[in-house]
Parts: C-alpha cells; structure tokens; sequence
C-alpha cells in the first residue's frame, strides 16, 4: 500500500459512499474492502463519526478548494472576487456531481460549528493570503466568508441554481468591496 493507512482507509470510505450513494457505510465494508481488521480503522479514528469527518474533510479539500484558481496578476480585491466566485461555483458544483458526498459533508461539517470552523480554516487562510491580512484567527476573512455564505451553506443550496444568481453575487460583492 503506497498510501498511509489512514489515507487508504478515508478513501476506501469516499469509494464506497460514491458507489453506494448513500453515507450509510459500515465501518466493517470500509475494513473489509480494504482487507484490515475493524479494529484497525480505531487505530487511525475514535470513531466512525470521525471517520466521516475525515471523509468529509478530504472531500471539501479536494472538491472546493482545490478547485479554486485566480490570477496572481489580478488586483488583491479583483482576486478575492475571483477567489469567492470559484469558491461559490465549486461549492455548487460539488452538490450536483456528488450528491452523496456532499450529503456526508453536510452532515458531518456544515452542521457541526467545530468542525466547520476547522475544515474553514483553509479557505480563511487562503483569503489572508490574498489579501495580505497577518492576523493568525482569520478575523477578518471569517467574517468576508460569513457574508457569501448564501453562496455556500448547504442550507441555500435550493436557490445556487436560480437565474439571478450571479447577479445576486455580484450585488453581494459590489456591497462588501468598499469594505475591504
């Protein structure tokens, strides 16, 4: 196995939930697809709760945020628009490509403030970058994520696919720019 256990073990839970299209995945099909003992999986995770935090984590890293490219040429502000833009869209098009996952997700991150905070860090820590804030708690980028979360809470999903919607983000933005 190239891949750490751990890896193997939050990828062979992504696979079967893909196949299966549903999160309701045992923790013994996660083993057994890999070959490994239950008991293995508690080596790597206290529990399946966090196995799926894990899942959901992994997913959101590779499914949002790693979809998300702007110009390094563009104005700080322009690339924070580009950044919120790709981030709202890929967001969006997660939940169409990947219902079952983005179910998970929802259920293991959006609806858990914690883990939400933790897997936002690195969207918050992206947009300090962009903008050159130096402030370690992501104050200020927390709150620029806040006002797009229309945009990115499952709870909205319903309205990411109305016609006025990039017009909406636009009025959004055309709000905050001034602030920032």
């Amino acid at each position: 196995m190239t891949k750490t256990t751990r890896e193997a073990i939050i990828d062979a839970a992504s696979l079967l939930i893909t196949q299966t299209h549903s999160a309701t995945v045992s923790l013994t099909q996660v083993a057994d697809s890999l070959g490994i003992t239950h008991a293995t999986i508690y080596r790597y995770f206290d529990d399946k709760q966090g196995l799926w935090q894990a899942v959901a984590q992994d997913w959101f890293h590779q499914n949002i945020i790693a979809k998300i490219s702007v110009s390094q040429t563009a104005s700080r502000q322009q690339q924070l628009h580009d950044w919120l833009w790709g981030f709202a869209n890929a967001k969006r098009n997660a939940y169409r490509q990947n219902p079952s996952m983005f179910a998970l997700n929802t259920t293991y991150i959006d609806n858990d403030p914690r883990a939400l905070k933790q897997v936002l860090q690195e969207a918050a820590s992206q947009i300090d970058t962009i903008m050159g804030y130096q402030d370690p708690h992501h104050e200020q980028s927390n709150a620029i994520l806040s006002a797009f979360a229309v945009f990115a809470l499952p709870n909205f999903k319903e309205v990411w696919f109305d016609d006025n919607y990039t017009d909406r983000f636009e009025r959004l933005w055309s709000l905050i720019a001034p602030g920032i």
